[in-house]
């Protein structure tokens, strides 16, 4: 499923602006400020959904939930995982993603993952097994259009190795992840694919502390967004993050969608909110996190 820099199909693009610190810094043509959408298009329901190359269907929590329940009988999910990491940086021209920014990814994703910037511990950790670089013109500036050539040119390990790719998306998309269930019908397209722009200190405002990865590398842990299926059950299938009718915009002070119990989980990295708004996941999202990979992770598969 995908992050994007719109609030999906339930309200207009945000507009967002570019100050590339000079470590980053693109090209003209990429460093162009993302453009809002004329208001005319405020409100219109499927006119600028990008949709990712692969997406849950409606009514997938229910299916997920009860086929996850079926193969966790007698399996105890671990309580600690910690997940190999192959980078694939992919360029054009000029590299602007180095090492150090890689790295800088990999901390952001240790400090979210453990409670370090609020809500629970989840128990999972990233270990950065290697890292390489692709000048490739087409890959870097499509990588939806060519996930599959990317992807099985650069994929490595098994189920239970995070192959995280680095290009440029769209104005409508920060990011898109395969799920676990996903990993037997197409190994080697599983992985998580994230605007280079996103990564911290990245040239994208408001998005720029890593937290795209820590949203989409949910999705490949399993994890639905905190606003799947409205206010209808089961939402996201996970008990303690409220329902939610549509996702957050920006950083609200407050926000209450549905009639049932708690305010929405504006905070969760599960949302859509700004990175400076987003701080946790829930006992019920490390738990969920936990089980996915016991039962869809876990085995060494090639």
């Amino acid at each position: 499923m995908t992050r994007r820099v719109t609030a999906v199909s339930l309200a207009c693009l945000l507009a967002v602006g570019f100050t590339p610190p000079l470590h980053l810094q693109a090209s003209s043509v990429e460093a162009a400020p993302l453009r809002a959408l004329p208001a005319a298009r405020c409100g219109a329901v499927h006119a600028f959904k990008v949709p990712a190359p692969r997406s849950p269907k409606p009514g997938d929590v229910a299916k997920v939930m009860t086929e996850l329940g079926r193969r966790l009988a007698g399996i105890t999910p671990p309580a600690q995982i910690t997940v190999p990491v192959y980078a694939h940086v992919i360029t054009r021209g000029a590299r602007r993603v180095t090492g150090q920014d890689v790295k800088a990814q990999i901390d952001a994703l240790n400090t979210a993952y453990a409670g370090g910037y609020g809500g629970v511990d989840t128990g999972v950790r990233f270990q950065l097994d290697g890292v390489t670089v692709t000048e490739n013109d087409a890959w870097f500036a499509d990588p939806v259009a060519n996930e599959r050539p990317m992807k099985v040119a650069l994929h490595q390990g098994d189920a239970r190795t995070l192959n995280l790719y680095i290009a440029q998306l769209s104005e409508q998309m920060l990011g898109f992840a395969s799920y676990p269930y996903w990993y037997d019908e197409s190994p080697r397209l599983d992985g998580v694919v994230i605007d280079w722009r996103s990564l911290p200190g990245g040239a994208m405002s408001n998005y720029n502390r890593g937290f795209t990865g820590v949203h989409e590398i949910g999705h490949w842990l399993g994890l639905f967004h905190t606003f799947e299926n409205g206010c209808d059950l089961p939402g996201d299938g996970i008990a303690d993050t409220p329902m939610e009718a549509r996702p957050t915009e920006g950083c609200p002070a407050d926000k209450d969608s549905c009639t049932s119990p708690g305010g929405d989980p504006m905070h969760n990295f599960m949302d859509y909110a700004h990175d400076t708004c987003m701080s946790e996941f829930t006992q019920g999202q490390a738990d969920r996190m936990r089980q996915m990979w016991a039962v869809y992770r876990n085995t060494p598969q090639v």
